[in-house]
């Protein structure tokens, strides 16, 4: 069924100014869409982990690499059960509900690290491959003037590009998913040609073999082995083995991206989430594997250390064909570089800031931090701490990318570790939770043991263990980082958090998003089906109680958002109703206990991934408003819970006389009136005689 047009401004002349939340848009997103932005991050690895893992475990990296990529879907499911018991699943929520406050401190503080360093990381590679860029144009052209320092122009391109991005989040630019999934749409058809063409240089031309992956020929550089220098350790196989998948685990980073997008995915939400994971799946595995492989294959041995820092920029030149035909792809492939890593870049700056305003959210940070922007409504403090961390990084790095891989994967994978087991806690002490479960699941009498998880936790706590011993200055910085971060966090939140009543053990309920959101209001004009975004024939839900909201879960579980909107109304009556285009006037309007219900409303709409719109109008007669505002937005149901100060024959008495005052009315309406979520009452108001 197509969708309505939106209608003109209502006919009547009665004005009805209203409020709506300016920083919240309850619109949900395709799995298509999802799998493009977690990509943005998560595939922008390609372009620097397979340098990185050969310059540290030699020719044998691809097959490290490969292996990381395929134990990423494992990773991946512990990301899926979480989010399925939590739809904001992250870190420092899933850990926090297991393990406490302390040890969800101590998550976040190193996801943080992950998150500071995958900007910096992103940036300067793309610096790097557009500095290898200008210098192979200029050596083609003979123009001595196309000549640059690749470190040095990588770090002044990444501290740009990092800029850029601040000054977008900061004033509220949002990165749409639409643009996530152009960049992916490009990044795919320069990854077909860039597959296609390296598998016919390989018949042209014949490949060099990629060596398998044993102890024999596994070559650690010095500085790959750490504190494991001049000892037998890396003798050992399994340990050569942890070492070699330790140095190529970045290839799988990314993943936390996955937690915070899954509250954006559309219904059905959770299989919307398992296509989102396989799509990254078959993408990130083909293209962060194969050109691993492929560089080894057709680089030769002598030059391909030379393209360590942009190995895919490396690989186009030494594809068959003609030099200008390989320029043109390398142009190419640095353009689709150039725009995914940015993304990296962008969607570091969006986690983290989704991350502290989490910890905000708490009590862990004082609310001074999460205070929108007067002009904007961003939370822009946190931006620019992480931004400024960000420069800093990118300063200290002196575009060595190698040294920010390496930094990069110690808050990879404790960030990864901490999170899986917490989810393996919260088996043991919420069984009963309703959740997707990681598989391999044995029963003993009452007990379930977690098989698959447990050995998830098992490998990741291994990588853990062994990046802690093989990257000193990596464990260094992190560690150091990691205390820092924490120490703050303890501070302040024995100094801003309210006291919480002690509880032995906290119900599934209270696990819940409970919080209240942070809005900012504006105050609009004519209410309509074109000023609010809505289709004629909407369905109108009252609300008022932000405890009893089941209604709107009844009629949000049912509603097909493909056919029908759904617009929450709420009526404050402690207000007067003449309101101006003011910022005080909104905030009157919206007060503790407004703010409350939309929050709610905010929390079941994510749960279900079903859009909808929120409004708010001051006045003294709650239903006369309803009514009236159901005659502007020309809506054909409108739908209110049970009242606690009558019965529900009193409801439609009242209904009926405020009815019967109003002006002209120009179709039919639908009421009803829910007594608990699987029970309403339906009578119908026709035209006005």
């Amino acid at each position: 069924m197509p969708r309505h047009q939106l209608e003109g401004e209502s006919s009547g002349d009665s004005r009805l100014n209203f409020i709506v939340p300016a920083t919240v848009m309850l619109s949900f997103i395709s799995f298509w869409r999802a799998a493009a932005i977690v990509l943005c991050d998560l595939g922008s690895s390609a372009y620097y982990v397979g340098g990185i893992a050969e310059r540290a475990i030699g020719k044998a990296a691809p097959w490290f690499v490969l292996a990381i990529m395929l134990f990423s879907y494992a990773v991946r499911a512990v990301y899926i059960e979480s989010c399925s018991m939590f739809v904001r699943g992250g870190v420092y929520k899933v850990v926090r509900e297991a393990m406490g406050s302390t040890a969800a401190k101590l998550s976040v503080s190193a996801l943080l690290f992950d998150y500071v360093l995958t900007g910096p990381i992103s940036g300067v590679s793309a610096g790097l491959y557009m500095a290898g860029l200008i210098n192979e144009l200029g050596r083609y052209f003979h123009l001595s003037l196309l000549k640059v320092p690749p470190s040095t122009f990588a770090v002044g391109f990444a501290a740009l590009v990092t800029l850029y991005f601040w000054h977008t989040n900061r004033i509220g630019i949002p990165f749409s998913s639409t643009r996530a999934l152009r960049i992916m749409q490009t990044t795919t058809v320069m990854v077909v040609l860039l597959i296609g063409w390296c598998v016919i240089t390989i018949f042209t031309r014949g490949s060099q073999p990629v060596p398998a992956p044993t102890p024999a020929n596994l070559h650690f550089s010095d500085e790959a082995l750490g504190w494991l220098k001049g000892t037998a350790a890396p003798s050992i196989t399994f340990i050569a083995i942890l070492i070699g998948l330790g140095h190529a685990l970045l290839a799988m980073s990314g993943e936390e991206s996955l937690a915070q997008v899954y509250r954006e995915i559309e219904s059905p939400k959770h299989r919307n989430l398992f296509r989102t994971g396989l799509v990254i799946f078959v993408f990130s595995l083909m293209f962060t594997s194969l050109v691993s492989f492929f560089a080894v294959m057709i680089i030769p041995d002598s030059d391909r250390s030379k393209y360590f820092d942009n190995l895919i920029g490396g690989l186009s030149m030494f594809l068959a064909g003609p030099f200008a035909l390989r320029l043109a792809f390398h142009a190419f492939v640095v353009l689709v570089g150039v725009l995914i890593l940015s993304g990296a870049v962008n969607t570091a700056i969006i986690g983290s800031n989704g991350v502290l305003n989490r910890v905000a959210e708490d009590g862990v940070l004082p609310p001074w931090f999460r205070d929108p922007h007067r002009k904007y409504g961003t939370t822009h403090r946190i931006i620019n701490i992480i931004v400024g961390l960000q420069l800093i990084t990118i300063l200290i790095s002196r575009g060595n990318v190698y040294l920010l891989g390496e930094a990069y994967a110690f808050g990879v994978v404790w960030s990864f570790a901490i999170k899986a087991l917490g989810v393996v806690i919260l088996r043991f002490t919420q069984p009963r939770a309703p959740r997707w479960r990681v598989p391999f699941n044995i029963h003993l009498k009452s007990v379930e043991l977690p098989i698959g998880l447990l050995l998830i936790t098992t490998v990741l706590f291994l990588f853990a263990g062994i990046n802690v011993l093989t990257k000193r200055d990596a464990t260094i910085s992190g560690i150091s980082f990691t205390a820092v971060l924490f120490i703050l966090f303890t501070i302040c939140e024995r100094r801003f958090k309210p006291k919480e009543r002690k509880s032995k053990k906290r119900t599934w309920e209270q696990m819940q998003e409970t919080g209240e959101e942070r809005f900012r209001f504006k105050v609009k004009e004519h209410l309509s089906p074109r000023s609010l975004s809505v289709r004629s024939g909407n369905t109108l839900v009252a609300a008022c109680n932000p405890e009893r909201l089941e209604h709107l879960q009844a009629i949000l579980e049912k509603n097909d958002p493909k056919l029908t909107d759904v617009v929450v109304m709420l009526v404050n009556p402690n207000v007067d109703q003449d309101i101006e285009k003011t910022k005080e006037d909104a905030d009157r309007v919206m007060d503790s206990r407004a703010i409350s219900v939309f929050s709610k409303t905010v929390h079941i709409a994510e749960k279900l991934g079903k859009p909808l719109a929120l409004i708010a109008v001051p006045g003294r007669n709650a239903y006369a408003l309803i009514l009236e505002a159901a005659r502007h937005l020309h809506s054909s149901r409108v739908v209110f819970g049970k009242s606690s100060r009558g019965s529900i024959d009193k409801q439609k008495r009242e209904l009926s006389r405020v009815w019967r005052q109003l002006a002209e009315h120009e179709s039919e309406v639908a009421i009803e009136i829910f007594r608990d979520q699987d029970d309403a009452e339906v009578f119908r108001f026709g035209q006005h005689k």
